[in-house]
């Protein structure tokens, strides 16, 4: 089956005032970290949370009244679901989602409270939609494909109308790809509106299903990534052909790139994003040299982020940018000495924000403990000059967490 542009344009006009036209914005302080112009395509916004409203929407427009009112069902980490469950609680239509028993908890909570009935089952997504097309032949229910369907990958593609409606002088658009639904749809739009375009998708290192399928490879996905929305181990049937005819590159970043750029969002961009929405910039900052002086847009594909996992990566980002440390002090077991060591940290401009004593259980002679020491500082310079500082007053010391060498 081949998707047009006509499909798209008729996914727009079916979406227009059903779903939120997001914003397109500039980000000065963004495209100076990336050493070209950025702007981003802001789909976290949507009600759901996500891209996928659109698709989802469009393929249960596709339902005739008998399928409406016998339901449907999808598998899905969590934004699918959130768009199903959504617009299936708008139209009136019973939904169930089969989620994989790993999918953050916002996620669940969310698609409940959107009105759909959660069956976590399966460690993968195949394994969910496995369960999800067993639900769909016992209860009559209609299966609505995350990325595989015509009308969900026209859907999709909408976001590229918006974006190039927005802004037209683009030089390329970078997109996150798991199954493929949303890059295909969208290079179907461009390659139609404006086919100088570059089309460059991105895929996490541990998941790069469409890059292994465009080389022909057996697909070889494991292990855990903060991107689960793009955690997809086997890509579209439909949507392969389009990105091998269309996107000029696959893409792959690691999860060091991935928390970056998700904490890059959230400080530079105020924006907050998930793992696979913050993966189109992740690319963008883990490949400068592809993208300099460029006119890039960066779809920000969704922001259902668990906020324990967003606050472990925020502060994981201040160990890494030398702005918060644990330094381990080895001082004498005597009066004084914790503040003679708070002292000198302070002298030297550091903000002590714990303190833990090793007498027991740590490996230093009976007379003396060590001291684990969480310090706020501004640099990884700073740490490093803290250190120095305590080591010339005599008092041993080395760096626990943070990129500064402590040896």
């Amino acid at each position: 089956m081949t998707i047009t542009f006509a499909d798209v344009e008729r996914a727009a006009r079916l979406l227009d005032g059903a779903v939120l036209r997001t914003p397109l914005l500039p980000s000065e302080e963004i495209s100076r970290l990336c050493g070209c112009q950025i702007l981003l395509k802001l789909e976290n916004l949507q009600v759901s949370g996500s891209f996928k409203a659109r698709g989802a929407l469009v393929r249960m427009l596709a339902l005739d009244p008998a399928r409406r009112r016998a339901g449907v069902v999808a598998m899905s980490a969590g934004n699918h679901a959130q768009g199903v469950a959504y617009h299936a609680k708008r139209m009136g239509i019973p939904a169930v989602i089969v989620m994989p028993k790993a999918t953050p908890l916002t996620k669940i909570e969310r698609t409940r409270r959107l009105g759909a009935s959660v069956v976590l089952e399966g460690e993968t997504l195949a394994e969910a939609e496995k369960v999800a097309h067993d639900l769909a032949s016992k209860s009559g229910f209609t299966f609505i494909h995350p990325y595989d369907d015509a009308d969900v990958i026209a859907g999709q593609g909408t976001v590229a109308i918006e974006m190039l409606e927005g802004d037209a002088g683009f030089d390329c658009l970078v997109v996150p790809v798991g199954g493929g639904g949303l890059i295909a749809g969208m290079a179907v739009a461009v390659k139609s509106m404006n086919p100088e375009i570059e089309i460059i998708g991105v895929q996490c290192e541990s998941y790069p299903s469409m890059l292994l399928a465009l080389r022909g490879k057996p697909a070889e996905c494991r292990g855990y990534t903060i991107a689960e929305g793009i955690a997809v181990k086997a890509p579209g049937r439909l949507t392969v052909p389009i990105v091998k005819s269309h996107v000029a590159d696959i893409l792959t970043v690691g999860e060091t790139a991935l928390e970056r750029a998700v904490q890059t969002l959230m400080e530079a961009g105020k924006v907050v994003a998930e793992g696979a929405g913050a993966a189109a910039l992740a690319a963008v900052l883990a490949h400068p040299r592809r993208f300099r002086g460029k006119r890039v847009g960066v779809v920000v594909s969704g922001g259902n982020v668990d906020a324990r996992l967003l606050a472990s990566i925020l502060m994981r980002s201040l160990c890494y940018a030398g702005r918060l440390a644990r330094l381990r002090i080895q001082v004498s077991d005597v009066p004084g000495m914790l503040a003679r060591a708070a002292t000198i940290i302070g002298d030297a401009g550091g903000n002590i924000i714990e303190i833990y004593h090793q007498r027991l259980f740590a490996d230093v002679p009976v007379k003396f403990a060590d001291v684990d020491v969480v310090v706020e500082t501004t640099s990884l310079t700073h740490v490093t000059h803290i250190v120095e500082s305590l080591r010339t007053a005599g008092l041993p010391t080395r760096v626990l967490s943070s990129s500064a060498d402590g040896d």
